[in-house]
């Protein structure tokens, strides 16, 4: 992980944002090219993180230890990216990322790291 100008930047070089932006695009093309298989990932997604028994907010948090243990920056930044909006504190981020530590050790410090890099990407602007 490093950082460049005060920005986070992912293992390829490239700050959150751009890299959401970018897969963001890539990922409308999928939506035309196979819209029934990014259809029903969508609506996947949607069903997952619906209000339950776990709130938006809990699932987002498992989502991202998932993606830290996946080593996924682009899963870092678009859940990273919905945690701020939900208004996630750095310490329910963190505690999120110490389970995924624990359970996925050295790799997963690594990119509890990128996730916090990328927390505060998010959050420059609030």
């Amino acid at each position: 992980m490093s950082t460049g100008g005060g920005v986070a930047m992912t293992n390829d070089g490239n700050g959150y944002l751009e890299l959401t932006q970018s897969v963001s695009k890539q990922l409308a093309t999928l939506r035309e090219d196979l819209p029934d298989v990014m259809k029903g990932f969508g609506d996947l997604a949607r069903a997952a993180t619906r209000d339950g028994a776990l709130d938006r907010k809990t699932k987002e948090l498992i989502a991202l230890a998932l993606g830290v243990a996946a080593h996924c920056d682009a899963c870092i930044g678009f859940h990273v990216q919905a945690l701020v909006r939900l208004g996630t504190s750095k310490a329910e981020l963190e505690e999120a990322l110490g389970m995924a530590i624990y359970m996925g050790g050295g790799p997963s410090a690594m990119y509890s790291a990128n996730a916090l890099a990328a927390y505060a990407e998010f959050t420059a602007g609030a």
